[in-house]
This record gives structure tokens, sequence and C-alpha cells, in this order.
């Protein structure tokens, strides 16, 4: 609800005893009055019954409903028809009177509650808790006394422009919060998307955007009315929202219906030309390859092409599989207490392996194949197209001893690489060997590598569920394929 920021307990924690130049001042308020010279005084009195301070030498001088502004000139003029012009005369109000008020209507806990008579509404109110923000209206807030009323609130004004007129409250004062109005709800393209309150059944929608505030890129409002069991939509530009009524209760919801006119492609390795492409929405790869200035040493057989809604939805396939994996490790059963107890530690291994995949980062690579068919692939606004250098590496991780890059030597295969690296590790599985070719494609393991291209070799998972073993090997090649990490468990 639009207001309810106000009460959180700020005002209700600091007391109002500033200089209030229109502060009238009152039975019990206290007085700071020096005098020098011809006659010292110094001392601090309150106001008597009677309205009076009571200044030796002096009498009597009546203060009720003096100004604060105007206190000191007031009395110094009466202190002057004794003194004529042998003393100097200082007033200051010193504190203003401790007051109790009645705080009731549609407030969080209606009450008596204690406090200065300079301080404002919105001290007793926050003492109650605030407005009602589900039956209290933040615009229609009054101050009794006696029964009348003595001043009329609207809490939009003051949270809008600042603005709040000073009362001057006394003993047994009433603030009555009324029940909330007419209201709108306002959500999407809007700076300010909260419930609304107005003081009349029907606005304009220039009215409701005045407070709303649609962002820039907003373009079309949609409006949904409830009619008794029947329910309409309403659909308009955002340039005609001061010709749309908007009814209390409806709901206003502000959309940027934009088709894009332009995308922004990123290039990143062996490319000499600008680094951002502007392109029609619609381009394919191949209106990007033919801006592009490749370096001499660029490879341009193995482009590569990162895309970010594909690395989202590796990264939902993975989690997909990584429910799966949890769910079975823990239900499943066990016929031995000992039994229990390794399923126990297993599934303890295999949380924490969960764990550890779901941090890793998808690289959201579209694997484009022969360079006929790839030319023709639909380019989305934020790709990455990736240069890669010509190399005459290859290189080797994952479960060996010493994970390098070699030069690549023709008729070496992929086991031959390995052995130059130290071989497996001993939690190796020299069965899941991976052969990445520098485009990102899968090769058949048994094929020799090229240059550019990288051996990953997988751990071995010793489990004694084969459907967990089947599970976490799945997952070891979606995270080594797409992320080019290996996790073990």
């Amino acid at each position: 609800m639009f207001g309810s920021q106000i009460f959180t307990g700020r005002f209700g924690a600091v007391p109002f005893a500033g200089f209030n130049p229109n502060y009238q001042v009152t039975t019990g308020d206290r007085i700071s009055v020096r005098m020098w010279g011809a006659f010292s005084y110094d001392a601090v009195q309150p106001v008597d019954a009677q309205g009076n301070l009571f200044i030796p030498s002096v009498g009597p001088v009546n203060v009720q409903g003096v100004r604060n502004a105007e206190l000191n000139q007031h009395v110094a003029v009466q202190v002057k028809r004794v003194f004529r012009a042998t003393v100097g005369v200082y007033a200051s109000l010193a504190a203003a009177q401790p007051v109790k008020v009645y705080v009731t209507g549609f407030v969080k806990a209606p009450g008596l509650y204690g406090g200065l008579s300079s301080d404002s509404i919105l001290y007793y109110l926050d003492q109650a808790g605030g407005i009602d923000p589900d039956r209290g209206s933040y615009l229609e807030v009054d101050v009794l006394r006696g029964g009348q009323v003595r001043a009329k609130f609207d809490l939009y004004r003051f949270l809008l422009e600042g603005l709040i007129d000073h009362v001057q409250l006394q003993d047994g004062d009433t603030i009555v919060a009324y029940p909330r109005k007419h209201t709108v709800r306002v959500t999407g393209e809007v700076l300010n998307p909260y419930i609304f309150e107005f003081g009349k059944p029907r606005i304009t929608g220039a009215e409701l955007f005045a407070l709303a505030r649609p962002r820039p890129g907003a373009t079309h409002l949609s409006i949904v009315r409830k009619i008794g069991a029947e329910r309409r939509s309403e659909y308009h530009a955002l340039a005609e929202a001061d010709k749309v009524l908007i009814e209390d209760g409806d709901e206003v919801l502000l959309t940027s219906d934009k088709y894009p006119g332009t995308i922004l492609v990123r290039i990143e390795g062996a490319h000499l030309g600008e680094r951002t492409l502007v392109l029609p929405y619609g381009a394919v790869l191949k209106d990007a390859l033919s801006r592009l200035n490749p370096a001499p040493q660029a490879n341009v057989q193995a482009i590569q092409l990162f895309r970010k809604s594909v690395a989202v939805r590796q990264k939902e396939m993975l989690e997909t599989s990584l429910r799966g994996l949890e769910v079975y490790a823990l239900t499943a059963r066990s016929a031995t207490s000992e039994e229990a107890e390794l399923r126990s530690k297993e599934a303890g291994l295999i949380l924490q392996f969960i764990e550890r995949a779901k941090t890793v980062q998808f690289r959201g690579q579209v694997l484009l194949g022969e360079a006929r068919e790839s030319e023709r692939t639909l380019l989305e606004d934020g790709d990455l197209i990736r240069i890669p250098e010509e190399s005459n590496l290859v290189s080797v991780s994952g479960e060996v001893l010493f994970p390098n890059a070699l030069v690549q030597r023709p008729g070496t295969t992929a086991k031959d690489y390995i052995r130059r690296v130290g071989g497996f590790t001993q939690t190796a599985d020299d069965s899941k060997i991976i052969l990445l070719g520098q485009d990102g494609v899968v090769k058949d393991a048994d094929a020799l590598p090229m240059a550019g291209d990288e051996i990953i070799v997988l751990p071995k998972i010793e489990t004694k569920r084969l459907e967990v073993t089947r599970g976490i090997t799945q997952i070891l090649y979606q995270i080594a394929v797409s992320a080019k990490v290996v996790l073990g468990l």
C-alpha cells in the first residue's frame, strides 16, 4: 500500500522539541527568562493555570496564546514598563507542554499516547503502529477537540510534497484515521508498484501515473476490472492515458510492448575489427561473419558461438538431473543396519557432489557443425562469437597425473597423449575419455586428436547401485562437455 512506508517507527522514536515559530504558548509550557543590567534574574518558569509567568519585581506577565516567534518581544515589552532602559531581557520556550492524545480509528493499535504539544500527528500515529494498510485511509486523518474537527490531514501530501500542517495538540485531543477510500493496484513497468488510494471513485490514467511513475520503456497499459461476477479487460497505449478512465478496484499493468529492431553481437578472439556489431533483428551468422576482420592467426573454421539462453537451458537440464539423483540417493531402502549405514555415508558424498555441481557456470555454446548449415543460424541479442587462434597444441585435463598442453603429432592417439602427461590417476575411468574439437564438437574417443583439440578424462564412479552410477556419469558428461569442468564424487 502506497504510504505504508511512512510508519516504520522513525517518527515515534524522536519527539519534536525544535523551534516552531507558530507554536502558541499554553498552560504548562516551560519558559526560560533571563534578565541582566540593573536587575539580574535567570530561571525557567512554567506557565500557570491563568496563562501567566511571575517575574520578580515585575509581577505576572500573561503569555497565554502568544506565538513562539513573538514571545521574547512580548515579555520584553512587559518588563520595560517597570525597568525603562536599564535591564536587558531574553525569553524563550524551554519545553513544550506534555500532553496525552487519543489515537483511534483504522490504526494498528488504538490507544492513549503521551508526547509533547509540539509533536506532529505523525509522531502519535507512529506510536499507534501507523495507519492499517489493509483498512485505513492515508488521505483522511482528522484531529478532534471537544468533538469538533480541529484540523484535517492528507498524508500523501506529506509523502509526495513534504508538506504537513503544524497543529498544537492539547490534553484529550483525538486523532482519527478514517476507513480506506478508493484504491487501484499498479504493477509492471513502473517505478512505484503499489496500491494507490484516491478520494474519488474514478480517475484518469494520467492522475494514476503521476504517482506510479511509468518507466521510460513502458508503452501500454492493461486494465482488469471486476463487475460483479464478470471480469473485463482493457488495453490502451500509454500515450492515451489522459483519456483512459480507471475505476475503484481496477488492476493496472504497464508493459513494454516493443519489438526488437536491432540486436548487439559481441566479437572476441582473433579479430582485428570492431568488437560489437549492431545487426538487424533476424540477422543470421553469415551476416556477422561478413563483417569480420580475422587476424592472421585466426582459425575461422572453428568459430564458436555462445548464447545466454542456451546457458540457461543447460543449467536447467543439469538441475533436473541433480534433482533425480538426489531423490534416488535419499529414498533408497536398506535391508540391514550395516547396509543402511553404508548408504547413509554414500548419500552424504552424493549430496556434496550435487552442491558442487550446482555451482558450475555453463558457457552456453551452440555447436555450429558444417559451415554451410551454420551460416543460416539466427542470431540473438547478446550472442558472443569467438574466433579462436590457430593452435598446434592438444590439451589433456581431468583425471590425469599432470594435466598439460602438448604439441600435436600426426598419428598420435588420445591414450598416447595421456601417457605423455603421466597417465591416468587412480580415480580415473580409462573407458570414459572425451575428445572435444576446437569448435566444441564432441569427437569419437578413438579418433586421432587434431591441433586445438582437448582430451578430458572422467573420474571413476564407485557405487553399488547401478542407477546412481548411471546418473552421476550422465551429469559428469553434461558438465565436462558444456562447461569443460571435471568433478569427482
